[in-house]
Formats: structure tokens, sequence, C-alpha cells
């Protein structure tokens, strides 16, 4: 699955990036001098939500979820609207995530299933690695998905601890679609319940989790990846929550599924799981996520941390059609249009990055590894990396990234079960080529004119669609992508 031995490793000292140390250092960023921040490299912190649309925060113009903290988090620091996943679905982004390059050239193009026998190989220089050999603690709270398991008789499995992080906690060893969010979890049978209280939910105990590594570390730079599990399906909120948001005018509705007739709120599949619009359980999940970043937010400002620490919150696709709209994009998880691969974005420090302000250039999310390299000093070791640093429009908004091209690949045997088809795609400029393998269709959309994809351009500009074809086509021959 992965291409990494058939690579040449590279050791660019051109990304060595030492115009950091100007960036990092106290004397352009005197806020660094509170207590636990001073005169050291600064925090980072990943927050990663699975499967969340575009549109569902109260910062991209969301109505009917409620998401104070992260709004918060966006009025005072940098906010995306042209930030883009690697894929339209989890496994490889995450993969891009990690190792700074496309997922084509990785060789991990769809979600690895739970008996998979590709994983992402140990010869990469991870992000935790990276962090870690400048002398970062490094920890993962959550989903990890780069493996299969040994469970589900997988014949390899290489974990978070094998990839660079230190601390692995309330972390998969088996599959963990269709699981219930509370305890016991049906993704890590061996983790014990640790929250008061006769139910513990599952984002409750990441967000716990994630303040206690804070706590632990406070005394050392660190990179936490807080990996949610939510809000992928199927949705699952704490009752209380899921109730208050069914009260809002136009809230979502369905019936419980036939394997929970009872409506029992705390089993799968209750009552409203499946509302595809306003949906009570994604609103309560998403209200549990942003707590969880309220109470970063906190530990960070008491402990004295929050100047020097870095946040970001993004998610890995498109949110899944069947319970949310990724309005005004088309479409969602699972293919190339704009729902299925745009995704909100912030990044947060106001002692070394802008504030309340809005980054319109495009963005793609293994930018993060070139990106933290220089945030942090250090000098790059390992794999050719794919991305470049954000620093320049992070610190200067109307800065001008490198021109460039983005590029997706993603082949299937068979369309994906919520509808997305065996295709590649080419954003260049405004321009925007989707390429379907299956049926040999192009289409060609102008993204300036036409977000929402309605008006398939591609019989009256034949010269673009050759054009980016070409081009499209040079890429994957580049990067060795397979067709299956």
């Amino acid at each position: 699955m992965t291409n990494l031995k058939n690579q040449t490793l590279w050791a660019f000292a051109g990304l060595a990036m030492v115009a950091l140390a100007s960036a990092c250092s106290t004397s352009s960023n005197p806020s660094t001098g509170s207590k636990g921040g001073q005169n050291r490299q600064p925090n980072v912190i990943f927050i990663l939500a699975d499967d969340l649309g575009y549109s569902e925060l109260g910062a991209y113009g969301n109505t009917f979820n409620e998401t104070p903290n992260l709004d918060k988090l966006a009025a005072e620091g940098v906010r995306f609207t042209n930030a883009y996943a690697s894929a339209p679905v989890c496994s490889p982004y995450r993969a891009a995530l990690m190792v700074g390059q496309y997922p084509a050239r990785v060789g991990i193009t769809d979600y690895l299933r739970p008996d998979a026998s590709g994983h992402l190989d140990t010869a990469y220089v991870t992000l935790a690695e990276m962090f870690q050999k400048n002398g970062y603690r490094t920890g993962i709270v959550g989903k990890w998905h780069l493996s299969g398991y040994k469970n589900h008789k997988a014949p390899e499995e290489t974990l978070p601890d094998q990839h660079g992080f230190q601390e692995v906690i309330v972390s998969e060893n088996r599959g963990i679609a269709n699981g219930t969010y509370f305890w016991p979890y049906h993704f890590n049978r061996e983790i014990e319940k640790k929250l008061p209280g006769e139910k513990e939910y599952l984002t409750d105990r990441q967000n716990v989790e994630a303040v206690e590594f804070i706590e632990r570390n406070k005394d050392k730079p660190f990179f936490l990846y807080l990996s949610h599990y939510a809000v992928h399906t199927q949705l699952h909120g704490k009752p209380e929550l899921v109730e208050k948001f069914r009260r809002k005018p136009g809230a979502g509705t369905s019936a419980p599924f036939k394997d929970n007739p009872e409506n029992d709120p705390y089993k799968k599949y209750p009552a409203d799981y499946w509302a595809s619009k306003n949906n009570p359980h994604l609103a309560a999940q998403l209200w549990s996520v942003d707590e969880g970043v309220g109470m970063i937010m906190e530990k960070l400002k008491s402990l004295g941390l929050d100047q020097n620490t870095i946040v970001v919150f993004t998610s890995d696709n498109g949110g899944e059609s069947n319970v949310t709209s990724n309005a005004p994009l088309r479409m969602g998880k699972s293919t190339l249009y704009e729902g299925g691969v745009r995704e909100p974005l912030i990044v947060w420090n106001p002692s070394r990055f802008a504030k309340g302000a809005v980054v319109e250039q495009p963005m793609v999310n293994f930018d993060f590894y070139p990106t933290f390299e220089e945030a942090v000093g250090a000098k790059h070791q390992g794999q050719k990396l794919d991305g470049i640093s954000l620093l320049p429009v992070l610190k200067s908004p109307n800065a001008k990234l490198p021109a460039r091209s983005f590029y997706w690949h993603y082949p299937l045997a068979e369309p994906h079960f919520l509808g997305g088809r065996s295709a590649g795609s080419i954003r260049k400029g405004d321009w925007k080529l989707i390429e379907f393998f299956d049926k040999q269709e192009v289409q060609l959309y102008n993204l300036k004119e036409d977000v929402r994809e309605q008006n398939n351009l591609a019989a009256r500009h034949p010269d673009k669609v050759n054009e980016l074809k070409q081009e499209l086509a040079n890429w994957r021959k580049s990067v060795g992508a397979k067709m299956n």
C-alpha cells in the first residue's frame, strides 16, 4: 500500500527553514513570556474532527449547530475558506498529514479496512517523529486508522507508538465503524472506564485525556494530536444534548432503527440519528467537540501556555450527505466535488499569527508538515515533502503563496457506498477538472463563478479540458500513482 521504499529519501537543507527562528524568538514574540512558556519552542495542538463538513461551524455560517468556542477561536485566529483535504475519505488524509505527501505518492488512496495488509510504512519520518527529534513530547488521543488490526487478522499492525507517538491514549485496535460512542468502546475493548457517572461518553473522555496530557507535559514543548471519532456515523450524541437540539426550530427527525425499537437513548440507532438536515445527534456531538476546545483553551490559559501554543482545528473530509448538508458545496464524503474535500480550518496563536483574519488562498492538509517544521525551527530530515509552509499567510494573510496546482487521486474498484466514484481531479487557479475513471467522463468547473459546481463547462472549453487532463496525467506519473 505504500511507495516509500521505492522513493529516494531527500534531505533538503533548503527546508531547514531557519527563518522561523525570528518568528518564534522572544524578541519578535514578547507575549510568550508568561509562566510555563518562556523562551521555548511553541507547543502544537492539532484537533481533527472526523467527517465534519465545511458548513457545520457557526464561524462558517451554520445557524443550527452551536460552536461558541470554535467560533471564538476563529474570531481570534486565522480562518481558511479554501482549505482542502488531500482525499475524500479518512485514511489517505491521515497518511498525508503524517508524512507530508500526496496520498498517491504514499500509496494509500482509500480508507483501510480492518483486515488490511497495507499500512503506513514505518520507514517514513512522521510528523510525530519530527517533533520528537526536536525535543517534543508527543501524544495522540483518539483515531489513528493507518493500519489493519491483528484483532481482525491483518497480517501486520502498525499503531501510533510505532510512528513516534510516546503517549497513545483512547485509540483503536479494532475496526471503528458503526460502533457506540458510550463505554465500553467497541474499537478497543481493553480501555477501562475513567469518568464519573454511569455512562462514559467517548468525546468527553477524549477531551479529559487531552487536558490531562497538557497538564502532564506543561514543562516541556509538546505535540498533541487530538483525533476525534466524532462526528463519524453512526451519529450518537449524549441524550441531554440531543434533546436540547431537538427543541430548536427546524430540527431534523428520523425514526429509531429496527435494532433499537425501544428507542433507548444510550443504545445505537436512537430516534433522529439519521436525520438528513439539522441532525440533533450531529449537533450534540459537535457541541461536545466544541466543549473540549473550550476546556483545552482554558487549561492553556491557566498554565500560562496560551501565548506559546499553536492550535489547529480542521476535519479529514467532507460531511456524510446522508446526515448533513455541505451547502453551498456540492455532495460530500467519498466524492471529489467540493463538498467532499473542502474543509473548515482554523489556526490560532495570537502572539505569532494574525488575529481575526480570513485566508482565501487554497491550501491542502499536507502543508502542515513543512509549516510545523518551520514553526519549531526544525531541519528537514526524511522523505520528500509535497507541501509548502503556510507561515507567510498565517502572519500576513494578504501575503501570496507560490502558485501551484492541487491534485486528487481516488481510484476505486467499485463505487463507495456513499456514492463516490472512481476519479481524479485537479484544481489550477479557479479551474477544476474531475476525471471519472469508471465511465471515461470529465467535468470542468470555474470555482470562482460556480462554487456549487452546477455548470459543467467541459464542452465549451475543450482546450482547458485537454490542458488539465494532461497535467493531471503527468502528475500521476510523477508520484507513481496506481489505478487500483
